[in-house]
């Protein structure tokens, strides 16, 4: 059965991002900022909390260093600086996780640190060296495209395990990426994005932009939550997912 996992703990001192206490109890997977895009010590510790309250698994979700552009900027760093500010995000919620009896399951990248793993293969073997140099195995969570298998077997090189995940709400490319923003009809209707979830947990495929049939089998599925609708969104997702139609 596909887990749904969800970006969250992005508030960052008096500006409130997300609908967190409205979504946790819905998904399976909280993807916690680590304070490089979002997130900062009382966030990460209320957030924490919250996943544990929940049962929800929790996971780091760390960023280049760019608060001022929620991680969505990309950063020419180096692989020692790429190295370094992932194990430093992940050791930050991990050891704040601990401190409340709450075990880090695993590694989600965000925004342009996660587009340029998908995308360089510069980016993703230190992010893949991060998690190997860890002082424990932590999975590492990566987008399911038509390259699954050689993620797999670079994964394995590493000596490190992986989840890939859909996107609930996103068109696919017919790369197997997704769509660009710029691009229309990027985001989905929420009438598209139920039949894509639909499609995804009976055939484990998407139709990309130009109606090719995509395989992916993916372990859990992105969703959003970000306002009313999105919740509402979630919870008829999660139906879905658990064979109940809405």
């Amino acid at each position: 059965m596909l887990l749904l996992n969800c970006d969250l703990g992005e508030s960052f001192g008096s500006w409130t991002m997300g609908r967190d206490e409205d979504v946790m109890p819905h998904i399976d997977q909280a993807n916690i900022a680590c304070g490089f895009h979002g997130g900062d010590p009382l966030v990460m510790q209320k957030t924490l909390a919250l996943a544990k309250r929940h049962k929800v698994m929790a996971g780091a979700h760390p960023a280049y260093p760019d608060l001022v552009g929620f991680g969505r900027r990309p950063m020419n760093c180096s692989v020692d600086e790429i190295v370094a500010l992932v194990s430093y995000q992940i050791s930050a919620i991990d050891g704040m996780a601990k401190n409340q009896g709450v075990e880090l399951a695993y590694v989600k990248p965000h925004g342009a640190l996660y587009n340029d793993m998908m995308s360089k293969d510069a980016v993703r073997e230190p992010i893949m060296q991060a998690i190997s140099n860890y002082h424990r195995p932590i999975k590492l969570m990566l987008q399911a495209t038509p390259e699954a298998d050689q993620h797999r077997h670079e994964a394995r090189d590493h000596g490190i395990e992986l989840w890939f995940e859909a996107f609930a709400d996103r068109c696919y490319d017919d790369d197997g990426k997704l769509l660009s923003r710029a691009k229309p009809g990027a985001v989905h209707s929420r009438e598209k994005m139920l039949a894509q979830v639909e499609q995804i947990c009976n055939e484990g495929t998407v139709t990309s932009v130009s109606g090719h049939t995509l395989n992916l089998s993916p372990d859990t599925l992105c969703v959003h939550g970000d306002n009313e609708e999105g919740i509402a969104a979630i919870k008829e997702i999660r139906n879905i997912i658990h064979g109940q139609t809405s």
